[in-house]
This record gives C-alpha cells, sequence and structure tokens, in this order.
C-alpha cells in the first residue's frame, strides 16, 4: 500500500528510544525523559543513549576526557573551514567540514570512538566558522569546561554563567534523539550501504539543514518580543488569533497531548523565576496563551511544544538566530550515531519500492 513520504510505515526496530504521541511520552532506552534528564549531565545521557546504561564514576571520566580530547580540530579540517566564504551558511561548513573526516586517521577507529569524536568537534566546528562569519579569531577549547560550557565559550569568548549553561543543557538533553526522525532515517539509510560513520552524519546534517526539519523557533522569540511584557499578552495574542494567524510555538504533528521535553523546560525555567526576564516572561505567557486557545478553538487541543522554550532560553542566552539548526545538531548527534552504529548490529540496505505513475506509450 503506497504511503506518501512513508508515513506511519515502520522500517525499523530499535532499543534507543520511543516517540508515543498519543499520550505525550519520550523514552530513552526505555526510561522516561523526566526521569532521566533532571538529575544527570549532557555527558552522562549521552552515554546512556550510545551504551544503554548509565555510566559509573570511572567510566563517565573516561568520557569526558575522550570528549575533551576530541575537541582539537585536525589541521586539515581547520583549513578547509578558515577557506570557506564567509557567505557559506553555517549547516553548509558543518557538514563540509564533518566529511572531512573521511581519511584513515579517523575511519579506522572503532565506531563507537568515531561517534565520541563527531559529537566532540561538532561545537569546535560551529563555533569556529560562526566566529569567522562575525569576523573574529577562533577560540581555543576550554579543558576545564564541561561540553555546553565549552560550547559557549567557543562562541562568546567569555565565561558563561551557571543559569546560561544549565538552561541550555537542558533543552540540548531533550533534544539528543527523537527517533526515526528525518535526519535519523538518513543516517540509517546511508550507513546501511555499509558506508562509514561520517558519510551517515553528513548525510544527517544535510536533512537537518531544511527548515521543514531542523528549522530553528526564530517565530516564537518574535513573539515574545512582540508581546514584550506579561501586560501585552492579551492585546497581542488576541489581534493574531482574530486575523487567523499561527500561534508560534504550540502544536505538534506527533504529540497530540503535551510534548513531554516542553514540560520539563517548562519547569527548569520557572525553577529559575526572578532570574532571567525573558524566561519569566515566557512562562507567565504560556498560561494565558493556552487559555486563549482553548477558548478560541476549544476543538484543536492546542499545547506548547519544545520550540516554545527553547526560543526563551536561546533569547535568555542571546543566541543568534542562526545559530539554532548547528545548536541543535551539536545535541542531535547523539541520536544519529547512535541509531547508525545500532544499524550495522543488525544490517539490512534500505530499498523501498517505487510506484510508476507516469506516461506509458501504448
Amino acid at each position: 500500500m503506497f504511503k506518501k513520504g512513508l508515513k506511519d510505515v515502520v522500517a525499523v526496530q530499535t532499543n534507543i528510544a520511543s516517540v508515543k504521541g498519543d499520550i505525550g511520552e519520550l523514552r530513552y532506552r526505555g526510561v522516561l525523559i523526566d526521569e532521566l534528564i533532571p538529575s544527570h549531565s549532557f555527558e552522562e545521557v549521552a552515554y546512556f543513549i550510545w551504551y544503554g546504561m548509565l555510566p559509573d564514576e570511572s567510566e563517565l571520566k573516561h568520557l569526558e576526557i575522550k570528549l575533551m580530547n576530541g575537541r582539537q580540530l585536525p589541521l586539515h579540517v581547520q583549513k578547509i573551514i578558515d577557506a570557506l566564504p564567509a557567505e557559506v551558511p553555517i549547516m553548509d561548513a558543518v557538514r563540509t567540514a564533518i566529511s572531512a573526516f573521511a581519511h584513515d586517521g579517523f575511519t579506522n577507529e572503532p565506531i563507537e570512538e568515531q561517534a565520541i569524536i563527531l559529537t566532540a568537534v561538532i561545537p569546535v566546528i560551529v563555533a569556529r566558522y560562526y566566529r569567522k562569519q562575525q569576523g573574529l579569531l577562533p577560540i581555543n577549547p576550554d579543558p576545564n569546561l564541561s561540553h555546553i560550557a565549552n560550547y559557549l565559550w567557543m562562541l562568546n569568548g567569555k565565561l558563561p554563567n551557571h543559569l546560561q549553561v544549565e538552561a541550555l543543557e537542558t533543552y540540548l538533553k531533550l533534544t539528543m534523539e527523537h527517533g526515526l526522525n528525518a535526519a535519523t532515517f538518513s543516517a540509517r539509510v546511508t550507513i546501511s550501504t555499509e558506508s562509514d560513520l561520517t558519510a551517515a552524519i553528513t548525510s544527517a546534517i544535510g536533512t537537518m539543514k531544511g527548515p521543514l526539519h531542523g528549522g530553528a523557533p526564530s517565530g516564537v522569540i518574535e513573539l515574545l518580543e512582540e508581546i514584550g511584557k506579561p501586560g501585552n499578552i492579551l492585546t497581542v495574542i488576541e489581534e493574531k488569533l482574530q486575523n487567523g494567524e499561527k500561534i508560534m510555538g504550540f502544536g505538534h504533528r506527533i504529540y497530540k497531548t503535551e510534548d513531554p521535553r516542553s514540560i520539563l523546560l517548562r519547569e527548569k525555567c520557572t525553577s529559575m523565576s526572578g532570574k532571567d526576564e525573558w524566561l519569566d516572561l515566557a512562562t507567565v505567557a504560556e498560561k494565558e496563551i493556552i487559555a486563549l486557545l482553548a477558548h478560541h478553538k476549544p476543538d484543536r487541543k492546542l499545547y506548547t511544544n519544545v520550540e516554545y522554550y527553547a526560543a526563551a532560553i536561546m533569547r535568555s542566552i542571546e543566541m543568534p538566530t542562526e545559530l539554532f539548526t548547528p545548536t541543535f545538531s551539536v545535541a542531535r548527534i547523539i541520536g544519529w550515531t547512535a541509531h547508525a552504529i545500532e544499524q550495522l548490529q543488525d544490517n539490512s540496505i534500505f530499498r523501498p519500492q517505487s510506484e510508476y505513475i507516469g506516461y506509458e506509450k501504448k
């Protein structure tokens, strides 16, 4: 039976994550995200997705050292990044740089080691190229900083505060993995040909850059900036609803109830109440907007999606919109590499059929 876009066709069996949109549930390796995310670091959750278990103290330290060592870009990759014209979009620069890791010194490593190295270098690539675009010199990684704190350091050249790191890390832990989305499917299709991990991640990045998949939540930022302060919420939203405009950050094609990721992000933002005006505005606005949507569109059941609070967090740390999708990729590479590894463990090349509907000469 023809299913356009393979919608609802089961093509993969996986142990990595399950997404149940009808009940608003997301699990990593069988564990609900609300049980896993709040109490574990980015590095611990990454280890869990890769290996199916949480690391002990020694394993965690070993992973942290590998990630730290992996921050050093090979000289030829540095030269490629520096040679790209500044008008090349960041995701294209990342895709090009990642593809340059297809050399013997890298591909001869075990695939699990390759996954860690690619995870370590993607924020370095993003930061180096972004600063090039801004006419700024690159900043060397700081071995004393965590994966996410170091990313912010390399972007801005100043040490991020604890709240900034905590907010961004929560968002990125929640976006590491989300089932067989388009980019993850691209990675699995590529590596199913027994190509290499570099090619699989290059395919995933190329897919992620499409606005229908990895599009940035810039529309939510525009909404929050238009609202400006709590007293304007009712006026702004009522006007948009009367004009038939979409309220950005509400509704999701998979989740028919609350997005479980938005719930955790809301809790994180609420815990920072009074410490950041944008996070405060987002939490207050969400309540009023949901009430207005329920009144105007009672049959739609529109809830907050992950992009809503992601936008609030990005705005609070002054992350430029052109860095949204690359930053998303800094987290999602965990899922891409885990799926590529899993695909090779019981591989079968993807070869769906097509149905010809064109002209035939009689």
